[in-house]
C-alpha cells in the first residue's frame, strides 16, 4: 500500500510526524518546524558553523606543528587577523554553548535509531566540552586558576596541552555527528518511513 504522496505537502516525505506546516492540533510549533520542514536547511547553516570551527583548530594546528609558529602567534585564519579573540575565554564558550544548543535543539529531527543514537552521543561528549570552558570561563573572570597554574585551565589540560586538546574535543564531537549524519542521509530500510528532506532519496514516496 502506497502513502500519500508528498508532493504540495511541503518539502518533507510525508510520514513524517513534523512535515507539515499545520496539524489538526493547530499550526507547528517553532521546534517542529526546526525538526519538520526546516530541518535540512537547519543542518547545513550548523554544519557550516561546525566546520568553519573545526577548520580553525586544524589550522591552528599546521601551523605550530608544519609551519613551525610559537603556540602563541599560532591563532588560526580568524585569530590571525583580530588577534583578541583567540583570547577571549567568553567568545569560545559562547561558541561552545551554540553547540550544545545546536545538537540539542536538531536532535528531534534524527528519528531513526542508528542516527537518533549517534547524534546523542555527540551531544554528551559537547555537554563535557562546555563543562570545561565553563571552567576555563570561571578562572579567568575571578583570576584564581586550577592548580594554581598561570593562565586559565581545563581539567584535561593537566595532561594534554590546549591547542591539541581542543582539537581532539571538536574531532570526537564531529565525528559521531558525521556518522549520525551518515544514518540520516542513507536510512536503513527499517526508517525508511522517518525519511527526511536530509535524505538523499527523499523525493522517493515512502511505501508501507
Amino acid at each position: 500500500m502506497h502513502s500519500d504522496n508528498a508532493v504540495g505537502r511541503g518539502p518533507w516525505v510525508t510520514i513524517c510526524p513534523m512535515a507539515h506546516a499545520q496539524t489538526a492540533d493547530g499550526p507547528l510549533s517553532f521546534m517542529e518546524r526546526l525538526n519538520g520542514p526546516w530541518h535540512e536547511r537547519a543542518m547545513q547553516a550548523f554544519m557550516v558553523v561546525v566546520l568553519a570551527h573545526w577548520s580553525e583548530h586544524l589550522l591552528q594546528t599546521l601551523q605550530i606543528y608544519v609551519l613551525g609558529w610559537p603556540v602563541p602567534e599560532a591563532r588560526g585564519l580568524v585569530g590571525y587577523f583580530y588577534p583578541w579573540i583567540i583570547k577571549s575565554e567568553l567568545l569560545h564558550y559562547g561558541y561552545a554553548v551554540v553547540m550544545l544548543v545546536g545538537l540539542w535543539m536538531l536532535r528531534p529531527g534524527f528519528m531513526g535509531r542508528e542516527d537518533r543514537r549517534w547524534w546523542t552521543i555527540a551531544l554528551g561528549i559537547q555537554f563535557f566540552h562546555h563543562i570545561e570552558h565553563f571552567l576555563l570561563l570561571v578562572q579567568y573572570w575571578s583570576g584564581h586558576n586550577l592548580g594554581g597554574a598561570p593562565v586559565p585551565t581545563s581539567l584535561i589540560q593537566f595532561w594534554v596541552p590546549r591547542v591539541e586538546l581542543h582539537l581532539f574535543y571538536n574531532t570526537i564531537v564531529f565525528i559521531p555527528m558525521s556518522v549520525a549524519m551518515y544514518y540520516h542521509m542513507f536510512p536503513p530500510p527499517s526508517a525508511a518511513r522517518l525519511k527526511c528532506t536530509c535524505s538523499w532519496d527523499h523525493g522517493v514516496t515512502a511505501t508501507a
